[in-house]
């Protein structure tokens, strides 16, 4: 995984060398090629592995709302590299606490100051 750190440029842009390394470690991903910091499933496996490895995603990537939504459907932490208007999506939040209660801390101050917002999120949670 971290060893793609030290690979050549022509490795850490092979789609098959990065795949193998950030299923090792998600973290992996901040050493690839920008392309493929960009590509859905190399992304979303770094995610699963590791979810804070969004923050190392094409920006395009985390404001795309339904990929957001899938990485913080495979690691409720990922929410905390999400921008903040999607921290503040309702949806995208239940989702992370629904995979990961203790996702709810990154939700958007006005998400975690709305009563029933909580409540509901709670209902996901016990229910995941």
């Amino acid at each position: 995984g971290e060893a793609l750190e030290f690979m050549t440029s022509k490795l850490r842009g092979d789609r098959e060398v990065v795949i193998v390394a950030v299923q090792q470690s998600g973290e992996a991903l901040k050493f690839a090629s920008d392309k493929l910091r960009a590509d859905r499933d190399i992304v979303l496996a770094a995610v699963r592995q590791c979810g804070n490895a969004l923050r190392h995603a094409n920006p395009e990537l985390r404001l795309d709302r339904s990929f957001v939504l899938a990485a913080v459907q495979c690691s409720g932490d990922a929410l905390r590299h999400a921008p903040e208007e999607l921290r503040a999506d309702p949806h995208i939040v239940r989702a992370a606490v629904a995979q990961n209660g203790t996702a709810l801390r990154f939700a958007s101050w006005s998400l975690k100051a709305n009563r029933t917002f909580l409540d509901n999120a709670r209902q996901c949670q016990h229910a995941g």
